[in-house]
């Protein structure tokens, strides 16, 4: 019953999360230790968190049949390309489907980042997101210093501006 309770929250939150997708922006928040990250990529391999120390990180929670998750892939790519020679990562960790579900649509959008395998969407919750996408930039001492529920366009020069701030301390 919790279970079914959750995917539907959680499905009713990505429906809204697209309406208005002009007032979706990055908040600053208070600055936050981040939870632990610790999953496998689906290329092979596994990534940590905590080793990323020293880099700025995009975190984002996302999910395949996720629309607004979709649609902020590949800004989120040129960033990469475009940070690509800076302190900077992206993570982005699928909620709960499978290899086979992932991959069909990595084979439409090519992507350079990391793919996290949340499979049972453990860490999903101890991030405590409720909604897809769900992005957070973590600084490079490991606090979450924004956040932000829905999609943007990540190489747009208000959300670069920010990262270079947080790059630059």
């Amino acid at each position: 019953m919790k279970r079914a309770l959750f995917w539907l929250v959680t499905s009713l939150a990505v429906a809204l999360a697209g309406f208005p997708a002009s007032a979706a922006q990055l908040k600053p928040t208070k600055p936050r230790p981040a939870p632990e990250l610790n999953l496998p990529r689906l290329d092979g391999g596994g990534v940590n968190l905590a080793e990323l120390r020293g880099r700025v990180v995009l975190v984002n929670f996302w999910a395949v049949w996720c629309p607004p998750c979709r649609k902020e892939m590949p800004s989120m790519e040129r960033l990469s390309r475009m940070l690509a020679d800076r302190p900077f990562t992206i993570l982005a960790s699928n909620a709960g489907e499978s290899q086979e579900q992932i991959r069909p649509f990595l084979a439409e959008v090519p992507l350079t980042f990391p793919i996290l395998l949340d499979q049972d969407s453990a860490r999903m919750k101890a991030w405590r997101v409720f909604v897809l996408p769900t992005s957070f930039l973590v600084d490079k001492q490991g606090q979450i210093r924004y956040s932000l529920s829905g999609h943007i366009e990540w190489d747009a020069p208000e959300t670069v501006g920010i990262i270079e701030k947080l790059l630059a301390e």
